[in-house]
């Protein structure tokens, strides 16, 4: 036989044979197999590298930008600033070639922005087999600041339980570190505004108000007031006699309201006296007399008179049952710009964020309707929702020193997980206000 027919002869018998043919097919097989695994790997360390640079880009925008407000550098330092901020942020030992720029931005007339960008690669493992041997990425953060102005109502429970283990000293001294905190981001004026609403079972709004068109007076003069015969001392039985019930003078009302009509208890719309519902109920709750002891506080509308608003929290005395809800009602009425509050008009030049920090030491005990904590907490969760909804970012903080169930309306309540705060002493108030107080200021500046 020729050399060519035992050629041919053994790739016929190699063609036929089918031993080892896995094995043959697991090689062909594996090096797609290893090609792709080792992609992935090589994407993961870059993503990784990227992802940490992200992070590192973000805290170095922040730290920019107060710098610039507080005047700590000036434009010309930024570039070396912002160099020296994300070495010292930026960890990953696999990124090379990393660099990173600084652009500052001056807007006329509605604040600044800063820019800073990185890029880096990372050398590959695997794919460079594949002629990439390497693989780029990059990744950029903004802060802008004075362009967004920052409207927060600090509704704050002043009921009689606050009076024990040094709660209501404790929530003082927090509020106004937190007042101090949120005026050095003030740079003009209103910049910032902050609203006090303390609660009880009622709000005050103070009884100089009793000439206002959005007072709902039905229930009030139905309850306080006389009778043409002094036989009948409540306004369903004189009537029913056939006699005449006479209100009393609308000056005589201590300044307290109780909870609006359902479902406007839940929402924040402006009362309008085509719709009583709309209007807001008097009532004559002794604790919101002038000159009682213990005395509810008044409402304090926006403002940045940060002395006023320091002395409206320091005036606080502890009094009453809890409703959560009403005190949460007033602080979102306090940031919107209708009746009772006329907050100033929003400039269009600005971007505003509005904010509510809810405190209170206890679970709800009683409102206008119920002396039931679920079915408080049902109408509150509702109220919470239409506030997020409207854009507003609720922190909620729980004073719990008697070992209370944890408030499950007070969480749900919170914007997110991170913004409800549990303080199992008093002395923890003063942490967490000035924890809120640094969410604020990133909520205000980073964009």
């Amino acid at each position: 036989m020729t050399i060519k027919g035992r050629m041919q002869g053994l790739l016929a018998n190699f063609y036929r044979s089918e031993k080892g043919n896995i094995a043959v097919l697991f090689a062909i097989a594996a090096v797609p197999i290893i090609s792709f695994v080792g992609a992935a790997v090589d994407y993961t360390r870059a993503n990784s590298a990227r992802s940490s640079m992200q992070a590192a880009l973000d805290s170095t925008a922040l730290m920019l930008a107060k710098d610039l407000t507080d005047g700590t550098i000036t434009t010309s330092q930024i570039s070396a600033k912002a160099t020296a901020y994300f070495n010292a942020l930026y960890t990953n030992t696999e990124a090379k070639s990393v660099a990173v720029t600084a652009t500052y931005t001056q807007n006329t007339g509605s604040g600044s922005t800063i820019l800073v960008s990185g890029s880096g690669s990372v050398d590959t493992d695997f794919m460079k087999v594949a002629g990439f041997p390497n693989l780029n990425f990059n990744t950029s953060s903004t802060s802008a600041w004075g362009n967004v102005r920052m409207r927060v109502a600090m509704v704050l429970d002043n009921t009689g339980s606050m009076a024990q283990d040094g709660k209501m000293p404790a929530m003082q001294t927090a509020a106004n570190s937190l007042i101090d905190q949120l005026s050095a981001l003030a740079k003009n004026a209103g910049d910032i505004y902050i609203s006090i609403v303390p609660f009880a079972k009622d709000i005050n709004m103070g009884s100089s108000n009793y000439t206002q068109t959005w007072i709902d007076w039905t229930d009030w003069d139905a309850a306080n007031g006389s009778c043409s015969s002094n036989s009948y001392t409540k306004q369903s039985s004189c009537i029913s006699a056939g006699k005449t019930w006479t209100p009393k003078n609308h000056n005589t009302w201590t300044g307290c309201f109780t909870d609006r009509d359902q479902n406007y208890d839940t929402m924040n719309t402006t009362p309008v006296t085509s719709n009583i519902s709309t209007l807001f109920p008097a009532e004559q709750y002794a604790y919101c007399k002038s000159g009682s002891i213990p005395y509810l506080q008044p409402i304090m509308p926006l403002s940045y008179d940060w002395t006023a608003l320091k002395a409206s929290i320091i005036a606080m005395l502890p009094t009453g049952n809890t409703n959560q809800g009403i005190g949460l009602a007033w602080g979102w009425m306090t940031l919107g710009t209708g009746a009772p509050f006329n907050a100033p008009a929003k400039d269009s030049n600005y971007t505003y964020r509005d904010a509510i920090i809810l405190l209170s030491d206890g679970l709800n005990t009683q409102n206008r309707w119920y002396s039931n904590a679920s079915q408080i907490d049902a109408r509150q969760k509702i109220l919470c929702d239409n506030a997020k909804a409207a854009n507003i970012t609720i922190y909620t903080v729980q004073v719990n020193t008697g070992g209370d169930p944890t408030s499950t309306v007070l969480q749900y309540c919170a914007s997110t997980a991170d913004k409800f705060y549990l303080v199992t002493t008093a002395s923890q108030t003063l942490t967490v206000f000035n924890s809120i107080g640094t969410s604020l200021a990133k909520l205000r500046v980073a964009r």
